[in-house]
């Protein structure tokens, strides 16, 4: 609302008879640096531009602006309920590292992310409540996050297949194919 009311105005300030409402907002918005408000020399200007006291006035910030543009092109999670044949899955943030390593290297496995999974990695959701990365999965989708994790498991850390298994009652388990000597990897 601030920049709506920003941009009709000539002098690119919104003035409190503008926008009444808007004060306590605009100090909310002031304490994050979303907003610049108006200094006593500003006001005076102000007042003189309008012919009449102006109590207060704001703008957008540097961060404002770029907020709301980062905010035009930030990307709308693939699906924002259930699709058919999906289950919601909740990963903690160290679950979500080692799952976008495994998207990154996509191009170079043999056995890729299944279809749709780096859509879905790249619009998840987190929840700040929950602490967790929210997803839609497949089937498919969801057993290629425990491929990922049996992975990332073999080079260290088994914390997040472990956490997986035991939210989703999902474990990699290889194939004869898969399994090959350590001798001869």
């Amino acid at each position: 609302m601030v920049w709506r009311y920003e941009e009709e105005a000539e002098h690119g300030w919104v003035l409190d008879v503008v926008a009444p409402t808007l004060q306590r907002r605009v100090r909310s918005l002031a304490g994050e640096a979303l907003v610049e408000t108006a200094g006593r020399e500003t006001r005076a200007e102000l007042s003189a531009w309008e012919g009449r006291p102006v109590r207060w006035a704001a703008r957008l910030s540097a961060a404002g602006h770029d907020l709301l543009a980062y905010a035009g092109v930030r990307p709308v999670p693939a699906s924002c309920g259930m699709g058919v044949g999906q289950r919601l899955v909740q990963l903690a943030p160290s679950q979500m590292a080692a799952l976008r390593v495994f998207i990154g290297l996509a191009d170079q496995l043999k056995s890729p992310p299944a279809p749709g999974l780096a859509e879905q990695v790249r619009t998840a959701v987190y929840d700040r409540g929950a602490r967790r990365w929210r997803l839609h999965l497949t089937q498919e989708q969801t057993a290629s996050v425990a491929y990922g994790f049996w992975l990332h498991r073999l080079t260290g850390s088994a914390a997040e297949a472990n956490r997986f298994n035991r939210d989703y009652g999902i474990l990699h388990r290889p194939n004869a194919e898969d399994r090959a000597p350590a001798a001869m990897l």
